[in-house]
């Protein structure tokens, strides 16, 4: 495999460039263009002969030598079989010799799957691989790698001990959100187009808000090997992150489940907005029952006025369950998925782990779950399925299609506010603040996207999330349509790019 090198960086001319800082979002909107194709184009590039997948790969490999000493995005490179795939010709499919990254929490035959964490060090190449990563190969991408994630997607920011630091590309002193942190990245700042992300409690849409991007969590079941899940203990989901919704919606297409007993029918290739108005709730407060952040807060009122202004019928609304009580619950929950983890790195180091395999964040979350017992977590499923009964009345009773929420209660924090190392009582308090916003949808299955809508005076973006009842991926899909048409962002370039 071939090694990340500043040397083949500078051997490649390439250059990491400051950009002007975006627009503010009073001033006029840039004109729609983007500075880079996205995989949409360059596919279409590639079909009609102008550029060969050779081509497409290597400027991504050489991108991305240039940046990851600065950004720290991918941690585990496929170089050399991915070129080989090009030069040999990469498969057909609708994005046939597309540059991609899998996220490091997935199986990918020929790599291993370490997680972010110390614990999976030695982890052998895995011999078998995700079905959703079968699906992408058959749409013609060539990974290049495994992208940086947090230790086993417990956070939202990639910093893990194991493998070090991702950089915001808007700001390289804040945080790239998580866990799909190093997918972000790449696609922020130019390296590939779009890139594999995975979401158990908004780590698609927490990312793509720091970073600029789209990001839409599919319902539970909807993507391709997934047909079978149907309970709240299935929360985790996969998708992608791009820089516009038409990649994101070839994506979906290509990964959606067509199999008799998925629970939802294919929606097929979305290609634009709908006619249909809708009836959008608006929701600032976060689960904690408080006020985001100022710049948060201008974000949330932007979008409101925005979705008006095309027509759409708009309503504030408060959440329908006790929000603090379910970010309790969801925590313990999570925490017995840290001790799945811990229970499987115990099996293969023959010990218990410790700091020298775990983080202070995971160990802790660990010993809230021994401490809780697992009597405690007959009570906490039924309140979350309940709670996910409340989001489906909330929307059936007050007849909305449609929530806008912030993602986040405040924009990209600093690299170490939200890290592992921060006091484990502390950093829960961060958290429940921090993340108030997204994982109520994993634990009702229902899709809900962040869109890059607003810009800061200071340049940073923040995203809106919109989110809908499961199976409704086609309505928000033409709802970002029509959103990108009237507030473009990708031709917004972060200062630190290829």
């Amino acid at each position: 495999m071939t090694e990340i090198t500043r040397r083949a960086a500078l051997a490649a001319g390439m250059a990491i460039a400051p950009a002007a800082l975006a627009a503010p979002v009073s001033g006029p909107a840039p004109p729609p263009v983007s500075p880079w194709p996205d995989a949409t184009a360059m596919a279409a590039d590639i079909r009609a002969g102008r550029l060969s997948a050779a081509e497409a790969v290597e400027t991504a490999i050489r991108r991305c030598e240039a940046l990851q000493g600065t950004l720290n995005i991918i941690v585990n490179s496929d170089f050399d079989r991915a070129l080989a795939k090009a030069k040999a010709g990469p498969p057909p499919g609708p994005f046939s010799g597309v540059p991609f990254l899998v996220k490091d929490l997935v199986d990918y035959k020929g790599l291993p799957r370490r997680a972010g964490s110390q614990s999976r060090r030695l982890a052998p190449p895995d011999t078998d691989q995700d079905p959703n990563i079968d699906a992408f190969e058959r749409a013609g991408l060539i990974t290049l790698g495994k992208s940086a994630t947090p230790e086993f997607g417990f956070l939202p920011t990639t910093e893990p001990i194991a493998t070090g630091l991702t950089r915001n590309p808007w700001d390289l002193n804040r945080s790239s959100g998580g866990s799909s942190g190093g997918s972000s990245v790449a696609v922020a700042a130019g390296v590939v187009p779009v890139a594999h992300a995975t979401d158990g409690g908004g780590s698609i849409r927490i990312p793509s808000s720091h970073c600029g991007l789209f990001g839409l969590k599919p319902s539970r079941g909807r993507i391709v090997g997934t047909e079978g899940q149907h309970t709240i203990q299935d929360f985790g989901v996969e998708n992608v992150v791009s820089r516009t919704v038409r990649d994101s919606a070839g994506m979906f297409a290509i990964t959606e489940s067509n199999a008799p007993r998925a629970p939802f029918p294919p929606i097929s290739l979305v290609t634009g907005p709908s006619k249909r108005r809708l009836r959008i709730g608006v929701l600032l407060e976060n689960s904690a029952g408080h006020s985001p952040q100022p710049d948060v807060v201008a974000a949330n009122d932007h979008a409101a006025k925005l979705v008006e202004s095309l027509g759409h019928h708009v309503d504030h609304v408060h959440l329908p369950y006790d929000g603090a009580q379910f970010m309790q619950d969801f925590l313990l929950f999570w925490a017995n998925g840290a001790v799945f983890n811990a229970n499987q790195a115990a099996r293969v180091l023959g010990r218990a782990p410790d700091e020298r395999d775990l983080e202070p964040f995971s160990l802790g979350l660990v010993e809230m779950a021994k401490k809780a017992g697992l009597a405690a977590m007959g009570p906490v499923l039924q309140r979350l399925q309940a709670n996910a009964l409340a989001y489906d009345t909330w929307f059936a009773a007050y007849q909305f299609d449609v929530v806008l929420s912030p993602v986040l209660s405040s924009g990209a924090p600093l690299l170490g506010e939200v890290g592992p190392l921060v006091p484990f009582d502390t950093l829960i308090a961060r958290l429940i603040e921090y993340v108030g916003y997204t994982p109520i949808h994993n634990i009702v299955g229902a899709p809900a996207m962040s869109v890059p809508l607003y810009w800061t005076p200071q340049g940073l973006p923040i995203g809106t999330q919109f989110a809908a009842r499961a199976g409704q991926e086609r309505m928000l899909l033409e709802l970002a349509y029509e959103l990108e048409a009237a507030a473009p962002w990708a031709q917004r370039i972060p200062p630190t790019h290829v």
